[in-house]
């Protein structure tokens, strides 16, 4: 049997972006990943679907597996001629021992490749706005564990030197040591009123920041409760952190985010809110299908050389409609002297992402504005072809009718609501969340129908976000109160309005 190939991969210290390209494209070939508690959990979608998946997570007292256990498990493997990705919190030899990985796989003369990451206190520090040299300040800095070898004793470090000597001292797993590493740090010349700061949960929406002088850091650290995992830096360097911190100043940042948009749509909306410092929690209530029958859709696009409009008031229907043209093997060029009208931007985009520009765009971006705009076109004696939803409300098909139109609205997708999300709504709403986000009235139903009496009442309680009047006026219905509405329907526009929201009752609090 060939022998496989073992990666020591890097995952970076949280922030599922800070993976290097190469780690990813590794895990992108892997056929098994071993991973850590450190390393973030998103990175397993980079990993292919019937790849297998093996937790070696490690925390303070509590070891999944041994670590010899671990060494020995990536020699069985490769010894399969598996290609095996070990994914490691950080960088995998910054105190990750991927070393001592790398040592036994040599030993076993297995092929290895080491992939360097970004290491927490390179990734924490310049999210908590610290930069570790500066050379206003410093030009040495020093990297140390807090937690040695259990052979050894953190005493073993010679403090004299790197107490005056190292301009930025960074320990990481020292925060069981953090009261001992400050008195010694003081007891061999460093003064105690050096900056120093513990960054908890660095690069994450969870990060915490602590700041204060040496001789206070321990108990303060203490009086608030903070805990591993987590780095500490010693250093003037730290006084930068007010003028240089970006990460936690973002309008949205910590703020736990429900998103129930369908997994098709969800990406941009999560992407935006991560983008504003959110902690997404993705649970789509909303899954677009086929519909059971194609016959509706198929007659229409049999008569698609007499429309005069073509009306389309989502993303959804823009690619549905198109795929169906590309299963009967056509393409845009059937569209020919039809006018476009697309009902926002988005749509626009979805349209121009197939090499087909929309001629008409309403102003309001939803159902009403698009009826105006077809309207002053004018439509009497026109045909309409509208691909919907099976759920989309009548207005367009009756006024555009009672206007002298020949409308033809086949069913182009469905809307149903995934049984898979029930659990996963339920314990956002019981782990609590900020605000819920709702793109759409469908979603919004779905996840009311999802709920007991004891989670809509959650519900209610939250901050919920609407991304237009319909969806909102459908949450008066089901006796919910909307604190949030997009002035468009777009994703940004959403973030936004959230990010305001949340501004006024921090601004509010502090007054």
């Amino acid at each position: 049997m060939t022998t496989g190939l073992v990666y020591l991969i890097g995952a970076g210290p949280g922030d599922p972006g800070l993976i290097t390209v190469r780690g990813r494209d590794c895990l992108r070939r892997s056929e098994v990943v071993v991973y850590d508690y450190l390393a973030n959990p998103r990175l397993l979608d980079e990993v292919p679907v019937d790849a297998r998946r093996i937790y070696v997570g490690k925390t303070s007292g509590r070891h999944h597996l041994p670590q010899e256990q671990i060494n020995a498990l990536l020699v069985e493997l490769a010894r399969q001629g598996r290609i095996v990705a070990r994914l490691k919190g950080g960088d995998p030899c910054v105190f990750g021992r991927g070393g001592e990985e790398a040592c036994q796989l040599a030993a076993a003369g297995i092929p290895f490749e080491i992939v360097p990451g970004v290491t927490a206190a390179f990734g924490a520090a310049l999210y908590a706005g610290i930069p570790l040299t500066h050379r206003d300040f410093t030009t040495s800095l020093g990297l140390f564990t807090g937690h040695e070898h259990p052979a050894r004793q953190i005493s073993s470090l010679d403090w004299a030197k790197l107490a005056t000597g190292v301009g930025t001292l960074v320990f990481y797993m020292g925060m069981a040591n953090l009261e001992q590493i400050a008195a010694l740090l003081m007891a061999h010349g460093r003064h105690p009123d050096t900056p120093a700061a513990v960054i908890r949960w660095g690069t994450l929406p969870e990060q915490q920041t602590l700041v204060a002088p040496l001789r206070e850091i321990a108990a303060q650290v203490r009086r608030s409760g903070l805990r591993p995992p987590a780095i500490i830096i010693v250093g003037e360097v730290v006084a930068l952190r007010d003028q240089l911190r970006w990460f936690d100043r973002r309008p949205l940042f910590g703020r736990r985010i429900l998103v129930t948009r369908s997994q098709e749509q969800a990406g941009a909306l999560s992407a935006a809110l991560e983008a504003a410092g959110a902690r997404v929690l993705a649970v789509p209530t909303l899954e677009i299908v086929p519909p059971p029958d194609w016959t509706d859709l198929d007659g229409a696009l049999d008569r698609l050389a007499g429309t005069d409009f073509l009306v389309l008031t989502s993303t959804n229907a823009v690619e549905s409609l198109l795929a169906r043209l590309a299963a009967r093997n056509l393409d845009s060029r059937a569209l020919a002297g039809i006018v476009v009208a697309a009902i926002g931007s988005k749509t626009a985009a979805a349209l121009a992402g197939h090499g087909i520009l929309a001629d008409l765009q309403p102003a309001r971006q939803d159902a009403e504005g698009m009826l105006e705009m077809l309207l002053e076109q004018g439509v009497a004696g026109g045909r309409i072809l509208y691909p919907r939803s099976q759920l989309a409300r009548p207005l367009l098909v009756r006024e555009l009718i009672a206007a002298g139109a020949e409308v033809t609205a086949p069913v182009a997708y469905h809307c149903r609501c995934p049984a898979a999300a029930a659990e996963p709504l339920r314990q956002a709403l019981d782990d609590g969340v900020d605000a819920v986000a709702f793109a759409s009235s469908s979603a919004l139903r779905h996840a009311w129908e999802l709920l007991d009496a004891g989670r809509r009442k959650l519900l209610q309680g939250a901050v919920l976000a609407s991304l237009g009047p319909q969806t909102s006026a459908t949450a008066r219905e089901l006796g919910l109160a909307v604190s949030v509405e997009a002035d468009e329907p777009t994703a940004e526009a959403l973030v936004a309005a959230l990010g305001a929201h949340f501004s006024a009752l921090s601004s509010a609090a502090r007054s």
